[in-house]
């Protein structure tokens, strides 16, 4: 019997409910994919607290990897017994799940360097690295960059990577343990925000000039110490909102802090091109399956725990990957 966490309102991580499903077969353009490692990701909190508004009653979670059961028509891609794993948004909604019908277009194929759960743990963390790294801006060895919650999932892989690129590493945490973490996946220097000016700190270590770019995964509590962090005509790249939306803003005040640029980029934007899509993971599965780029598993949970796993993550209690084991 297949099972899922599924939720009927918008709320609290209390609204979280394991139950039993049924898994018919697979139509026009779907797979039946039973899972072995599900992602968790703090995405997953937005749609459960209507962040992102779904149709209720709805599943959860858009990250997993397993293995194809069963395909339906017109589905030429994958076959029966592949190993697989998939991201998305709307599009995948239910990953939370033991067995389910998923498209196909989103799965991914899996080497064998790759195991499922490094999957699950990296799939969506990994692509947004490999986006950021490789898409977002012309990086050259002896840049720099601010890279918020450093001790987080995609602050992991974005550091290793960076330090591949020859690039400077400046990372933001909120207690030692994590310091330590950040420090030993790449980061040069770590800023404990919850004593130290951000901004202050990072003109400091770049002898007053500021980072040439900052990856903001926190908004609305970093969004103007991230703006103070960037040197003159340096990039701002928003890509979460932890803390909260990023309350509206005249642009002039970019102007004013140096001819800032800003974007607030989305996962689904890069690989919404199959060929793109196919390059970074390729990429991503290489520096992994090679030993470059390590993806910390450090919190693991049974499926029937998604309540406590989203109240660990919200918390901040965690850090690298989380993942729901099957």
């Amino acid at each position: 019997m297949a099972h899922a966490v599924r939720f009927q309102r918008a709320g609290g991580p209390e609204v979280l409910r394991y139950e039993t499903v049924e898994v018919g077969e697979p139509g026009p353009g779907e797979v039946r994919l039973r899972h072995v490692a599900v992602g968790l990701n703090y995405a997953d909190t937005y749609f459960r607290n209507g962040t992102y508004p779904v149709p209720l009653p709805a599943g959860i979670g858009v990250e997993a990897a397993g293995v194809v059961q069963a395909v339906g028509p017109g589905v030429d891609q994958v076959a029966v017994g592949d190993r697989v794993t998939y991201t998305g948004f709307v599009n995948t909604l239910g990953a939370y799940s033991t067995e389910r019908l998923v498209p196909a277009a989103p799965l991914i194929r899996l080497p064998e360097a790759i195991g499922y759960e490094t999957a699950a743990a990296m799939t969506m963390r990994g692509l947004t690295s490999a986006y950021l790294m490789r898409r977002i801006h012309p990086f050259k060895a002896g840049d720099s960059i601010l890279l918020h919650a450093a001790a987080g999932g995609v602050g992991l892989i974005v550091s290793q990577w960076a330090k591949l690129l020859g690039l400077t590493v400046i990372g933001t945490v909120s207690t030692e343990a994590k310091a330590g973490l950040a420090l030993a996946h790449g980061c040069d220097h770590v800023i404990n925000y919850s004593h130290e000016d951000v901004a202050a700190r990072v003109r400091e270590l770049t002898g007053g000039t500021g980072v040439d770019v900052v990856f903001d995964s926190v908004g609305k509590d970093t969004f103007e110490a991230s703006l103070n962090s960037l040197r003159r005509r340096g990039l701002m790249v928003c890509v979460g909102t932890a803390s909260g939306p990023i309350p509206p803003f005249n642009p002039q005040l970019l102007a004013m802090k140096g001819s800032l640029y800003l974007t607030r980029p989305a996962l689904a934007d890069y690989i919404a091109d199959p060929a793109e899509k196919a390059e970074l993971a390729a990429e991503l599965f290489e520096q992994v399956g090679a030993g470059r780029i390590r993806i910390e598993i450090n919190q693991r949970y049974a499926l029937e725990d998604a309540v406590q796993a989203h109240r660990d993550l919200e918390s901040r209690k965690t850090t690298g990957s989380s993942i729901f084991v099957i």
